[in-house]
């Protein structure tokens, strides 16, 4: 069974796992509508639009 040398060292392993193990921030596009940030694909909440037409009633507060 294989054994490592050496201990790994503490910046050898978040090296590691920073590359791989990072937070990215998410995919915003503008509604083609109303102009408002809103994740790609999915209805936006200010005017209720999705791909051109209407498919949910916004809340109005």
């Amino acid at each position: 069974m294989a054994v490592p040398r050496a201990k790994t060292s503490k910046a050898r392993t978040r090296r590691r796992r920073g590359v791989n193990m990072h937070l990215v921030a998410p995919q915003m596009v503008e509604c083609a509508n109303c102009g408002n940030l809103v994740l790609q694909h999915h209805v936006c909440p200010k005017c209720g639009f999705y791909r051109g037409r209407q498919v949910i009633k916004p809340e109005v507060k």
